[in-house]
């Protein structure tokens, strides 16, 4: 698994950069607050119900939640699954909301 710090993503994501891009909270967080992508809560990945991500298993995967411990879990879990290039965001949505102004 590799990491990426939220000022590297908002950096792709500004520069128009087509990303894979996970949000793995429960759904009353992204109601919250969310920078997009498609929304995999952790629980399904646990129980590899990742249909919807079985198109970009070789690409790029940036998954992210709330302080990047969860995403870090689903990228454990995915890597087991066959998984091979898969992108925690550090610190989560906490960071962004901190540092991405």
């Amino acid at each position: 698994m590799q990491t990426i710090t939220v000022e590297e993503l908002k950096a792709k994501l500004d520069g128009g950069e087509s990303i894979h891009l996970v949000d793995v909270r429960e759904a009353h967080e992204r109601a919250d607050f969310n920078i997009g992508g498609i929304h995999l809560p952790l629980g399904n990945i646990q129980t590899m119900q990742v249909d919807e991500l079985e198109d970009w298993k070789d690409e790029p995967i940036y998954i992210y939640c709330r302080s990047g411990n969860r995403s870090g879990q689903a990228c454990l879990i995915l890597e087991t699954a066959g998984f091979s290039n898969l992108i925690n965001v550090s610190g989560g949505m906490l960071a962004w909301q901190d540092k991405i102004k």
